[in-house]
């Protein structure tokens, strides 16, 4: 019998290595990538969350059911806005609606609650009821936030924008204004990591200023907006009836976001 040296088994064996592993990666789809831009907004855009947030958690699981991925980039929501609006960036991942807004961009279905509460000083007695209590109060806003249209168009009262959120909570704790306003889950997850001890100073007015639902949109300049947000949307379904969605959820414990989003 003719002996085969060990150097030639291992170049074999190396060799055969390699030709699997190429043919692995053949069969392993390749994901096209897309730009997502947002400020952060915790727990929906994160980044210190593992997957950058719920939401690009969720983008991400709907994508890939259609063959892409999510980049998430974090600029000031002002940026996000115009860029995506451009098509600069392909989208953004978690936008609420407003007429305005939807004459430029193209709205996925919705598929998180993101509903918007005032926000005050503990000690200041205050009971909102509509809009029309609102009257001569002093509200910080962030820039380009689409809290509904009634609040926005509302002539009444005095919108002071600010950059982000904790300006906001700074400015109302300095009595500088009446109210902020936010989603509560947010607020209480940003105030959590950035000034704890807010927490105890201020209270979440009942009921929500707005009953606003979360989407990905994409602007009607970009020439794939239609084949992105169908994509989304074919995703979402999938993962909404395989279980993924729900999973995603629960892992990130906040199952109560789903209400009202079918």
């Amino acid at each position: 019998m003719r002996q085969v040296s060990w150097p030639v088994i291992s170049i074999a064996i190396s060799l055969y290595l390699v030709a699997v592993s190429f043919r692995a990666a053949s069969v392993e789809p390749q994901l096209e990538t897309l730009v997502a831009a947002s400020d952060p907004w915790p727990p929906y855009v994160d980044e210190m969350h593992p997957e950058m947030g719920v939401s690009v958690e969720i983008a991400n699981a709907a994508f890939a059911t259609q063959g892409f991925k999510v980049r998430q980039l974090m600029v000031p929501w002002a940026r996000a806005l115009e860029g995506t609006r451009t098509g600069t960036f392909d989208l953004i991942l978690d936008a609420w609606w407003s007429s305005e807004r939807a004459m430029e961009f193209m709205y996925s279905r919705p598929y998180l609650d993101g509903s918007v509460k005032l926000i005050k000083r503990r000690d200041e007695p205050f009971i909102y009821q509509g809009l029309d209590s609102l009257s001569g109060k002093q509200v910080a806003v962030v820039r380009g936030y689409a809290y509904n249209d009634e609040f926005n168009a509302s002539p009444d009262i005095r919108r002071y924008e600010v950059v982000d959120f904790a300006s906001a909570v700074a400015m109302l704790l300095r009595g500088r204004v009446d109210f902020a306003i936010e989603n509560e889950l947010v607020a209480r997850y940003r105030l959590g990591q950035v000034a704890p001890d807010s927490l105890a100073k201020i209270e979440f007015v009942e009921p929500p200023v707005s009953v606003n639902l979360v989407y990905v949109i994409s602007g009607y300049r970009n020439p794939r907006h239609y084949e992105i947000i169908t994509a989304f949307n074919r995703g979402l379904e999938i993962i909404r009836n395989n279980g993924e969605y729900l999973e995603i959820l629960k892992r990130n414990g906040l199952q109560d976001l789903e209400k009202g989003v079918r």
